[in-house]
């Protein structure tokens, strides 16, 4: 059977399954743990959304000292 998907995709999904594996082995559980409420998932996306604004300042400074 031909894959469906082209390699970007094909990529994508082996980082996730990657990703979840780190974290599985990194924190011993996954998505699927029910002791947060809902407000502490929250808390978890805000953290790593401020993270990604950081890498994403980082990235920027990085394009910009090499111009």
């Amino acid at each position: 059977m031909e894959n469906k998907y082209d390699s970007i995709v094909e990529s994508v999904i082996t980082k996730y399954k990657d990703r979840a594996n780190i974290g599985f082995t990194k924190y011993g559980t996954n998505l699927d743990r029910t002791d947060l409420n809902t407000k502490e998932w929250a808390e978890h996306l805000q953290q790593e959304l401020m993270d990604a604004v950081l890498y994403l300042e980082k990235f920027k400074e990085g394009i910009k000292n090499s111009l």
